[in-house]
């Protein structure tokens, strides 16, 4: 009877949905940590990492050897013709800098000429920041949908896909984990988030979106924002900063209009979108813009909302109501 007993009732099974697997690595420049909920399956992580290596082989202007370097190298000599996701991802770039909202992959001979971020990043005389500008205009770059070519018309012109690559690349991992029947993780680019699904461990199924503190190092936050699945970008003056002999600080965020850092009473902004990819343009339309945005969020589909922190220290929201953020730091002022 005993034996009877304990076959009708056997060991519960552990409830794997509350379950994680991580892995982490380094690409593109940044601190990668995947996440998957309800799985344990390393495979699946590891051809996640072999799928973001595949997209840096690409998209790269870091290494002399990718098909973004090989349209850079025959600027102003010959059209390139390029796989379709370096095309369709180069197309969306273009059409989006020619909105001119800040936003700009024609960019890189400035990038290249502060050099914000590398050893010997200096201040460029307004003379070389001139000669650079005539260089970032993406009107002239030409695309051919037939042939899948890209060609930049003027010589020394060079796209850089660093502000939008690794959207593309967040959003390309969910679709492998959704093929995989993986519903539920977390994929953090080096803090481009993109939250996979609904998390099992909470109740009301909403993930808690940390908010970065634009005043110091990546990882501490000053709220958290309660919202399902989703995707948060920051574009912020945190990241990467050239200091001068005399006490002068630039950002990494070059205005294409004037060629220096764009200046504003922002220290960052946070967009929370359902593709990673159109949050990292709309966080830099966010950062450059002036205008009024209530209109903002109604213009732009699968967009959620935005949190501004600025210089002085005030966090407002946008499209967010207030018992949807919880302020951790308390030297930070919410701004309804």
């Amino acid at each position: 009877m005993t034996e009877l007993w304990t076959n009708l009732h056997p060991e519960p099974i552990p409830n794997l949905a509350f379950q994680t697997t991580t892995q982490q690595g380094h690409a593109l420049g940044t601190n990668i940590t995947l996440t998957i909920y309800g799985a344990h399956d390393s495979q699946v992580l590891e051809a996640s990492f072999d799928l973001i290596n595949y997209y840096e082989d690409l998209f790269t202007v870091n290494r002399p050897d990718s098909e973004v370097m090989a349209v850079n190298k025959q600027a102003g000599l010959a059209p390139v013709q390029v796989s379709t996701p370096v095309y369709n991802l180069v197309k969306l770039a273009v059409m989006e800098s020619r909105q001119n909202f800040g936003f700009n992959t024609a960019i890189g001979p400035l990038v290249k000429l502060w050099k914000i971020g590398f050893d010997d990043a200096k201040v460029p005389s307004p003379g070389e920041i001139a000669a650079k500008k005539v260089l970032i205009n993406p009107h002239v770059i030409q695309l051919d949908d037939l042939n899948q070519t890209v060609f930049l018309t003027q010589k020394g012109m060079e796209l850089d896909l660093g502000a939008i690559a690794k959207g593309y690349i967040a959003d390309r991992i969910q679709d492998l984990w959704l093929a995989h029947g993986i519903t539920a993780g977390i994929i953090n680019l080096g803090g481009n988030l993109l939250m996979v699904g609904n998390p099992p461990h909470r109740s009301d199924g909403l993930w808690r979106i940390g908010v970065q503190d634009p005043f110091a190092q990546r990882g501490q936050n000053i709220a958290t924002v309660a919202l399902g699945p989703c995707s948060a970008v920051t574009s912020g003056i945190y990241e990467r900063h050239l200091e001068t002999n005399d006490g002068h600080s630039y950002h990494h965020i070059l205005d294409p209009q004037t060629g220096y850092p764009h200046e504003n009473d922002l220290a960052g902004v946070t967009v929370f979108t359902k593709k990673s990819v159109i949050a990292e343009i709309e966080t830099t339309r966010l950062f450059f813009t002036n205008a009024d945005l209530t209109a903002w969020k109604q213009r732009k589909r699968d967009v959620y909302g935005a949190i501004f922190v600025t210089k002085d220290r005030k966090i407002r929201a946008l499209g967010f109501k207030p018992e949807d953020i919880y302020i951790v730091d308390p030297s930070y002022q919410f701004e309804i």
